[in-house]
């Protein structure tokens, strides 16, 4: 069972997302906020599995919540869901450690399957939204988060074109068949770079291949 918590200042709009995830039999919503300062006392108390988090809200904002959240509690997941798709957020929200970023117009299956996947541990974006945390402009605000680390040089040559392969945005499968080795050894690379690098995920690891010069 995926344990939910709602983050919405609207009661209408968090009522509505509840009866749609709750015919999920694998759902359960235990508990909403209506501010990001309610939904970081919610999780310290019912410590959900994800939590779907609106942006602009009174008090404290979701991309203060969500950073607070992912600090104070590093198991929980969290997905933004809102009506905004302004690259500032995408890239603040991303930053401070969400999970995935999706509009409250995704249909049902979509919105499923993202939570699912978030609480896997992949990162989820909605169409086209991880082509737009990849522009230069947001490039440079997440490259802002990120130190040149000395382990970039202890890179290996074959652990250089996997992160290059991943900031094209291959899949392990893809990269495996670029490179000619198994599946398995690519998984094992991706690990290494991002215990290497210090990096959370794939995406952050593309940001971070797309961001530096790693071949100098």
């Amino acid at each position: 069972m995926i344990r939910l918590l709602l983050v919405d200042d609207q009661s209408i709009i968090r009522q509505g997302i509840k009866s749609l995830l709750e015919s999920q039999p694998d759902f359960e919503v235990v508990g909403e906020a209506e501010n990001g300062k309610q939904a970081i006392s919610q999780v310290e108390i019912l410590q959900p599995d994800v939590v779907l988090m609106d942006v602009r809200m009174p008090i404290t904002d979701g991309v203060a919540a969500t950073k607070a959240i992912t600090q104070q509690f590093p198991l929980v997941k969290v997905l933004i869901l809102t009506t905004f798709d302004d690259d500032e957020y995408i890239s603040q929200g991303m930053r401070f450690g969400a999970k995935g970023y999706l509009l409250k117009d995704t249909p049902l299956e979509p919105l499923v399957n993202a939570i699912r996947s978030v609480h896997s541990g992949h990162t989820h974006f909605g169409p086209g939204l991880f082509e737009r945390i990849m522009t230069p402009t947001v490039e440079r605000t997440l490259a802002k988060t990120f130190t040149r680390p000395p382990e970039l040089e202890q890179l290996t040559p074959r652990e250089k074109e996997v992160l290059q392969l991943i900031a094209s945005g291959a899949s392990n499968r893809e990269i495996a068949e670029s490179l000619f080795i198994a599946e398995r050894t690519v998984k094992n690379h991706v690990t290494n770079i991002l215990t290497r690098l210090n990096l959370r995920d794939r995406t952050q690891a593309a940001i971070f291949a797309n961001s530096f010069s790693f071949e100098q």
